[in-house]
């Protein structure tokens, strides 16, 4: 164990696990930091349910494509807590290095003197204090977990907000319906500063305009300001100051087209110079793991029949299911082979609902549990779900066990498998295979 990871097991020690929404310990901390979150190059702040680490990766290959030097904050992390830190540098960004994110947090851990804090909150402040130290042209800034009373939410000029599509997660924290998520998405508006806002259901849209009418927000809404669409599998934008002609993006399904449209988007609405040539070269180096990830080589690759495809996705909720059965559909059409389902999940999560896309289109199921996770879902459930649906469906003891499973299975042509469920299965995954992000 790194002596990093020493301290971010103390942490959790001393202040658990919890979520715990609130801006008052995180504005505290930060006075007492003399404020690093004024000092932050120009932000682009983002929230949404599904979609934003994608559209931030498109952002930061298309910035980065265009010159500009780019500091990046996500979260969770999949293998490495350092992947929530990608510091601005010559010929593209880097994940911050243990010793200077270690003396980041301590610091933060040091001037915050034992009083009440959320372990994202220290870790937010600790990636404020990188930001604000080391220079670059614009920080692309993942919000947590809703947008209003997240850590996140302390800047209060971004350069822009992004929202990107709106539905159903966390519902204990943040209502269960689609008006209250929205309003909480909607908390990162800020007075007079741009938002561009991605396709959303008609109920959290009319939302987000009465929050931006009050701030006398500018919004640029996808379907009025700008649109999108696809054809001949490429992407067409356009928006008032003309149209672009783009590729495909890299990165896996149809629900891509709409994250790298967002994107461009905002990108045009920021005012950062960037050339066409960019957005083109952008999207087809965008790079974003754990979401419709292609596995080629690796221990687990090595596992599955010969043959196979492997694809690991983090998505965890109703509209993620949906988006990863379109992608496989989409594959199925164009090369068909049998779909095995490898599905991990936690219980808080709305299983039943992200299974219910795949009825009809996998020939079978199993159910791991998501390792190191208290509150990991029993397989059994998982399984009776999916039989309930008609998946066909049995439990495993792992994901290796699974891949065991499947070998038995002899199937004709390959089979395509699909590992999910859980962002924290996907990250076990990648550290298991021996191919974690960098």
């Amino acid at each position: 164990m790194s002596a990093l990871d020493d301290i971010l097991t103390r942490l959790l020690a001393l202040h658990p696990k919890l979520i715990d929404l609130s801006l008052d310990r995180m504005q505290r901390l930060l006075a007492r930091l003399d404020h690093p979150e004024r000092k932050l190059p120009p932000v682009i702040h983002v929230a949404g349910t599904n979609g934003k680490g994608s559209t931030i990766a498109f952002m930061r290959a298309i910035l980065e494509d265009a010159g500009h030097h780019v500091h990046v904050y996500t979260s969770p992390h999949l293998v490495r807590f350092n992947e929530r830190f990608r510091l601005a540098s010559e010929g593209g960004g880097k994940l911050v290095g243990d010793d200077e994110l270690r003396a980041a947090v301590e610091e933060c851990e040091r001037v915050n003197a034992g009083e009440p804090i959320t372990v994202f909150e220290m870790t937010t402040a600790a990636g404020m204090l990188l930001f604000s130290r080391n220079p670059a042209d614009v920080l692309l800034l993942e919000v947590g977990l809703g947008g209003r009373l997240d850590a996140t939410n302390v800047v209060d000029a971004p350069l822009l907000s992004v929202i990107t599509p709106v539905s159903l997660d966390h519902a204990e924290y943040l209502g269960d319906t689609i008006e209250s998520v929205a309003a909480e998405k909607a908390g990162i508006l800020k007075r007079g500063v741009r938002a561009v806002i991605g396709p959303q259901m008609p109920e959290a849209l009319a939302v987000i305009e009465r929050a931006a009418e009050r701030l006398r927000a500018p919004l640029l809404i996808a379907g009025e300001q700008w649109n999108i669409s696809e054809e001949h599998r490429r992407l067409v934008y356009q928006d008032d100051d003309g149209l672009l002609d783009l590729p495909a993006p890299k990165l896996i399904g149809r629900h891509q087209f709409v994250n790298a449209g967002i994107a461009v988007a905002a990108l045009r609405a920021s005012g950062l110079k960037i050339p066409a040539a960019a957005y083109e070269a952008g999207l087809i180096k965008a790079e974003w793991p754990a979401r419709m990830q292609r596995l080629t080589q690796g221990k687990l690759v090595t596992l599955a029949p010969p043959g196979s495809e492997i694809w690991l996705d983090g998505g965890h909720n109703p509209d993620g299911g949906r988006a990863v059965s379109v992608a496989l559909a989409d594959l199925e059409e164009r090369a068909p082979k049998p779909l095995v389902m490898i599905i991990g999940m936690l219980g808080t999560k709305d299983f039943e609902g992200y299974l219910r896309s795949f009825s009809g289109l996998a020939r079978r199921l199993y159910a791991v549990p998501v390792p190191d996770a208290e509150r990991s879902l029993a397989p059994k459930q998982i399984a009776d779900a999916a039989n309930n649906l008609g998946v066909p469906a049995e439990t495993a003891a792992d994901v290796e066990a699974a891949l065991a499973a499947v070998t038995t299975m002899a199937l004709d042509p390959p089979p395509r498998i699909l590992i999910g469920g859980s962002l924290y299965l996907a990250g076990d995954v990648l550290r298991r295979n021996g191919t974690p992000p960098a």
